[in-house]
């Protein structure tokens, strides 16, 4: 009797450690449960949704590894001959911190906009020439990006993660504040994308603001999404800038970081009317190449200065900046 009850008390205590370890285990396996709404949109922000590819939700926490060009890298065309650096051979960015801050607003109980405020601190990397000597210059910048994600409630439980989806997505907008004022330089006004050798073009992108002219809206609820780039399908951008320099700026698109093919692509200097400021169009074809990973990305134009990339003075640089997230589906 003595050994059949004490079986029955260590066969109780086992159950109940067990039962214990089951709910702790389903309370860590759904940390999102303990937390508020709000706490909840900004994990979203912050580290993405899921690890689906194809996830609108997963752009936000991209944003800072593909703006980082990690030092000086190549361009996929050749560079011209400039003053004081004789010849530009790699330039990129090193990002070596970032701040995010989060300013979040209710319409009613169903809808929620994070207006996100990242501001980046890093090192601008050029590798030139000067006087036939090859050396690299570093220029410290500050860089203030914005951009709008509205999320809209799906259901009412306890858990916030089964309530809220991304409804809405803005393009990135943004430049240098230090050392020097992109936007006071070089402000890009318009955007245009032609697809597939078309007259017409397939998106039209109007700014300067264009975080707040140009949101996009998940399929998840009616929309088209965010614009799409398959591969190997020519693609034309068209970029209409103001500037107060009389060297022509230098724009170009970045692809995704560590997609394949070629990471930037410079844009042409297509025309050119005033005299200060001056408005200028930029344009350059070029696919996505034919190994493009699948799945949504953030891409990037930049406009920087001349003097940004010519000058080896560091406290020359100044650039502005336009995201524009894109889906790859074949």
């Amino acid at each position: 009797m003595k050994i059949l009850k004490l079986f029955t008390i260590t066969l109780a205590i086992l159950l109940t450690g067990i039962i214990y370890s089951g709910c702790n285990q389903n309370q860590s396996t759904a940390p999102s449960a303990q937390m508020t709404d709000d706490a909840y949109l900004t994990s979203v922000v912050q580290n993405g949704y899921s690890n689906n590819a194809f996830d609108e939700d997963n752009l936000m926490s991209q944003v800072s590894a593909d703006l980082n060009d990690g030092g000086a890298v190549w361009d996929n065309d050749n560079n011209p001959p400039g003053f004081p650096i004789d010849s530009l051979k790699k330039w990129g960015r090193i990002v070596r911190n970032v701040n995010v801050d989060y300013n979040i607003t209710n319409s009613g109980d169903t809808l929620k906009t994070v207006h996100i405020t990242r501001t980046i601190t890093g090192d601008y990397v050029i590798l030139g020439y000067q006087n036939g000597q090859l050396d690299s210059i570093f220029k410290p910048y500050t860089e203030v990006m914005y951009r709008w994600v509205k999320f809209k409630r799906i259901a009412s439980t306890p858990n916030p993660m089964h309530n809220w989806r991304l409804y809405q997505i803005s393009m990135l907008n943004g430049g240098t504040t230090l050392p020097q004022v992109g936007s006071s330089k070089v402000q890009m006004d318009k955007i245009e994308i032609y697809q597939d050798n078309a007259s017409t073009p397939t998106y039209i992108f109007n700014g300067p603001n264009f975080e707040d002219l140009n949101l996009f809206t998940t399929t998840l609820f009616g929309g088209n999404g965010i614009p799409r780039i398959d591969r190997d399908i020519p693609v034309k951008i068209m970029v209409y800038t103001t500037s107060q320099d009389a060297q022509p700026d230098l724009v170009a698109w970045h692809w995704a970081r560590n997609t394949f093919g070629f990471h930037r692509v410079p844009f042409v200097l297509v025309s050119q009317t005033g005299g200060g400021p001056y408005t200028r169009v930029y344009s350059k074809t070029f696919s996505a190449f034919h190994l493009h990973r699948l799945g949504v990305h953030n891409g990037y134009i930049s406009a920087s200065t001349y003097e940004s990339l010519w000058d080896s003075d560091p406290a020359k640089f100044a650039s502005s900046e336009i995201g524009l997230p894109y889906r790859v589906t074949r």
